[in-house]
């Protein structure tokens, strides 16, 4: 079972900016109800698109300055990168199959 990566200001470069296949980025908040909602959804994918996609999840609180950088000013929000930069911007509650094409349209 494939389980999202807890990602930080000390990981995020060698995780999500250094991997070799895309990676998508939850920008999350423990408060955050539709956050909560979307998370079990992200773990589904993350077995589903083993090999294909890493997923991880970094927490805006605890990581103010990768969230100013990428400009998240509402939660969830949903990050695709491709070699380093960041692809799509998916902000806020999603179902499960818009996602997937969401990813599928990144993967292609």
């Amino acid at each position: 079972m494939s389980k999202p990566i807890v990602l930080d200001e000390t990981n995020f470069d060698l995780n999500v900016l250094q991997a070799k296949v895309p990676v998508l980025v939850d920008f999350w908040a423990p408060w955050c109800h539709p956050c909560k909602m979307v998370a079990p959804i992200i773990d589904e994918l993350a077995d589903e698109y083993a090999g294909k996609l890493v997923f991880g999840k970094i927490n805006v609180d605890q990581n103010p300055k990768i969230s100013t950088k990428y400009d998240v000013m509402s939660i969830p929000t949903l990050i695709v990168f491709k070699q380093g930069k960041p692809v799509t911007n998916i902000i806020g509650f999603k179902p499960k199959e818009q996602l997937k094409k969401e990813l599928e349209s990144v993967l292609k």
